[in-house]
């Protein structure tokens, strides 16, 4: 009697980009750093806000407030024509998306351009339009489809170009930090890898107390572990100071459609640097 025998399965797209991030991902030397934070002011506001922006947008913007104002931490390494340091002038963050793809589900990934500049509200709307709209009008979803279809030795050349070569482009396709968290599944990072300089990931939320241990993992040819466990000091202050203020002032934003389907809102913002330049810039 012969054994049954199981069955091949083609790489999806999401799993081709997650196999090239692992990929170009090994290749840094990377370590965490962690710390217990103290987020329990938080608790009440987040509910009453208007958005209830998710705790990836609250982290989100607090570690991009940190970095507007600590340089280091824009930081790339591109080792093409020669080893240097690339410092962009804001944070950009790459923040890992779940979507079902062909009845999978995947990871997908949204860029969040200077969340510093943006409110909790706009990067909540950001968030659901990433979630909810259609996989092929989002731009960065399209892209990431279509260039999994290229055969793997020149997909794998592309990606080394953008990551070694011209500092604007990695940041501006990869981001300058990502942020991952399985917190809200009760789970917890160990130590989650990628090519960019710094990722940002948090555990579950006690809800009693407060308390979450929140991770920075960094590119060690960059940064040192003194200064990330500085910068995760500054986050927490952050989360209790600026953002707490913003959490508590606007509670009158709107609730972003989570229903299924193409949402019915607009593209969120995704450029709003451009718009603090033109709006900053003298009139005529």
């Amino acid at each position: 009697m012969h054994e049954p025998k199981g069955r091949f399965l083609p790489l999806a797209g999401p799993r081709r980009f997650i196999g090239d991030l692992v990929h170009f991902a090994r290749r840094v030397p990377s370590a965490p750093v962690s710390r217990s934070f103290d987020i329990a002011a938080l608790l009440e506001p987040r509910v009453r806000h208007g958005a209830r922006p998710s705790w990836s947008c609250v982290f989100m913007k607090a570690y991009a407030l940190v970095g507007a104002e600590h340089a280091p931490l824009r930081r790339s390494l591109l080792e093409f024509p020669w080893p240097r340091l690339y410092e962009h002038p804001w944070m950009n963050c790459a923040l890992a998306i779940e979507r079902t793809y062909q009845g999978e589900e995947g990871v997908f990934v949204g860029i969040f351009r200077a969340p510093e500049q943006q409110t909790l509200s706009q990067l909540q709307q950001a968030v659901a339009w990433y979630k909810n709209e259609t996989l092929e009008k989002v731009g960065f979803y399209r892209m990431a489809l279509r260039f999994s279809q290229v055969p793997t030795p020149i997909r794998r050349l592309l990606w080394w170009g953008a990551l070694n070569i011209s500092g604007i482009k990695r940041c501006k396709r990869f981001g300058t930090f990502g942020l991952s968290s399985y917190g809200a599944l009760g789970a917890e990072q160990i130590h989650p890898i990628s090519p960019l300089t710094t990722t940002l990931t948090y555990g579950p939320i006690d809800p009693a107390t407060g308390r979450v241990v929140v991770k920075l993992i960094y590119d060690h040819r960059v940064l040192d572990g003194a200064y990330i466990a500085r910068r995760l000091r500054d986050i927490e202050q952050v989360l209790n100071g600026p953002i707490l203020d913003e959490l508590h002032q606007d509670r009158s934003a709107p609730v972003p459609d989570h229903s299924p389907g193409p949402p019915s809102h607009v593209e969120p913002l995704l450029k709003p640097h451009r718009l603090v330049q033109v709006t900053d810039s003298p009139a005529s």
